[in-house]
C-alpha cells in the first residue's frame, strides 16, 4: 500500500539533511553517483554505497505502476471494504490475536495502541505477512523513482533511508526487498519510516520488519502513538485517532477500512 506521506524536506533531513539534493533526469549514472557521495556525507559507509549502487540500473516497472496509482482510492468505501475485508481475513485475524495474545498485551501497555487496530492493518498490508510483501529490489526502485524528477526530493531521501538501514545492520542488502514505492515488510513501512519509527521488540538488536513479528507490530503501533492515537478513545471518521492514522495513510477510505476491520475482529 503506498504510503507517500511525509513532506520532501522531512524526509531529507531524516536522511541526513543534505543541503544540495542530487540533479534529477539526466545520465542515470551520474545520478547514482551522486547520491553515493550524498549518502557518505550522511554517514553511510563507502563499503555500502559502493555494493549497494554498483550496477544499479533504472526500473521502467517502477515507474510504469507509479503512473498507475493516481487513482488507486477512487471507489467508495462500500466498494473498497467488500474486497479487502472478507470472513476468511476477519477469522485469520481473529485466531492470530489469540496466538499472539501476550505480545499484543505488552505493545498495547507500552504503545497505548489497541491490538484491534494492529492487527487490522497487518492483515490490510500483508495479510498478516503471508501475502505479497514486494519482491523488488528497494534501493533500485527508490533509485529510479529518485532519478525521475516528479517526487525526486520525497525519493532521493528515501534512498538515502534504505542504505541507512543496511548501514544500521537492521536488513542486509540481500534481504532489502519490497514493493513498486519501496515499502519493506509485514505492515509495508517506507524506508524514512523504518528509520523513524522502527521499533527492536523481540531484542535480537536489530529493526527487522519482513520477518520479525514482534518488531513488526511494535513499530506500527509506535508509528501511531507517535502521531498521536490514544487508547480507549474513538477512531471512527472525524475524531483524533482517525486523524493520527493520516500518517498511516492518507486515502479517508483506507483509515475507515482499518476501523472497520478493527470492529469486526472485536466482535463488534
Amino acid at each position: 500500500m503506498l504510503r507517500l506521506l511525509l513532506a520532501a524536506a522531512s524526509v531529507l533531513c531524516l536522511a541526513g539533511g543534505s543541503a544540495q539534493a542530487a540533479r534529477c533526469g539526466g545520465d542515470f549514472n551520474a545520478f547514482v553517483a551522486s547520491m553515493a557521495q550524498e549518502a557518505q556525507a550522511a554517514g553511510v559507509s563507502a563499503s555500502v554505497t559502493n555494493t549497494a549502487l554498483s550496477g544499479v540500473t533504472p526500473d521502467p516497472a517502477v515507474l510504469a505502476f507509479d503512473r498507475r496509482q493516481r487513482h488507486t482510492f477512487n471507489k467508495s468505501f462500500e466498494q473498497y471494504v467488500s474486497t479487502r475485508v472478507g470472513p476468511g481475513r476477519i477469522n485469520g485475524g481473529r485466531a492470530l490475536l489469540q496466538r499472539h495474545a501476550a505480545l499484543l498485551s505488552r505493545i498495547e501497555q507500552q504503545f497505548g495502541v489497541p491490538r484491534y487496530i494492529l492487527v487490522a492493518i497487518w492483515g490490510l498490508e500483508s495479510d498478516f505477512g503471508k501475502g505479497d510483501i514486494g519482491k523488488m529490489p528497494v534501493v533500485r526502485t527508490l533509485a529510479t523513482l529518485a532519478h525521475d524528477c516528479r517526487r525526486t526530493d520525497l525519493f532521493q531521501g528515501e534512498l538515502l533511508a534504505a542504505l541507512k538501514i543496511v548501514q544500521r545492520g537492521d536488513l542486509p542488502l540481500r534481504d532489502l526487498i519490497g514493493a513498486f514505492a519501496g515499502e519493506i515488510g509485514q505492515t509495508q513501512f517506507l524506508p524514512s519510516s523504518y528509520i523513524k519509527y522502527g521499533v527492536d521488540f523481540d531484542g535480537d538488536g536489530h529493526v527487522d520488519l519482513r520477518h520479525s513479528i514482534p518488531d513488526v507490530l511494535a513499530s506500527t503501533a509506535n508509528l501511531l502513538h507517535t502521531n498521536g492515537f490514544k487508547m480507549g478513545q474513538p477512531y471512527g471518521e472525524g475524531t483524533a485517532n482517525f486523524e493520527a492514522m493520516r500518517e498511516w495513510n492518507r486515502a479517508v477510505v483506507y483509515r475507515k477500512t482499518i476501523g472497520y476491520f478493527a470492529d469486526r475482529l472485536a466482535g463488534q
